[in-house]
């Protein structure tokens, strides 16, 4: 949710939603954002959203979660609290592999909920959007397209008029932000 200025447009269908962002894009708008009750297949590569960096900050987060872990147990029981029981060594690998593979998980876990957090801007308490009459629909049965005002393309008339000849249920400007 980046944009705070602009157009939206209520489409009552995913296809319609598609077919809008097409159009627009085929006009040279750039600065489009959905809202959808669902995942709508297509529309993701349609909007040029590229590959998320989730999957390899969860995989450093597991990896330094591995290291931590067992750094703590080496530390602990080789130089902090050296006991010499039965003649055993005092680094034994296989005696650290089950609580290295919990840190290892913890890590990745931690990272991946803050990570995405982060991505979502989580916690959204509040967004100028909130405030068009019925955009709660988004989350049951509508499908929204957002034309953000800083797209080079958006001037108010036009790009009003570009999107009513999509066949929207209604275009509505997104309210501005007051502070």
């Amino acid at each position: 949710m980046k944009m705070s200025r602009g157009l939206l447009a209520e489409f009552a269908s995913a296809d319609a939603l598609v077919a809008g962002v097409v159009a627009l894009e085929s006009h040279g708008y750039s600065q489009l954002e959905t809202y959808t009750p669902f995942p709508v297949p297509g529309l993701e590569r349609r909007l040029r959203l590229g590959h998320s960096r989730l999957p390899l900050l969860v995989f450093a987060g597991g990896v330094i979660g591995a290291i931590l872990g067992y750094g703590i147990q080496w530390y602990a029981d080789v130089r902090a609290y050296l006991l010499n029981s039965g003649g055993r060594p005092a680094h034994a690998v296989p005696a650290f592999i089950p609580a290295t593979f919990e840190a290892t998980i913890l890590g990745a876990a931690l990272t991946g909920f803050v990570a995405l957090l982060i991505a979502l801007r989580l916690p959204a308490l509040w967004h100028p959007v909130f405030e068009v009459e019925g955009f709660e629909s988004a989350s049951v049965d509508r499908y929204w397209l957002a034309v953000g005002a800083d797209d080079r393309l958006f001037d108010h008339n036009g790009t009003r008029a570009a999107l009513d000849a999509l066949g929207p249920l209604r275009v509505v400007p997104i309210p501005e932000m007051v502070a």
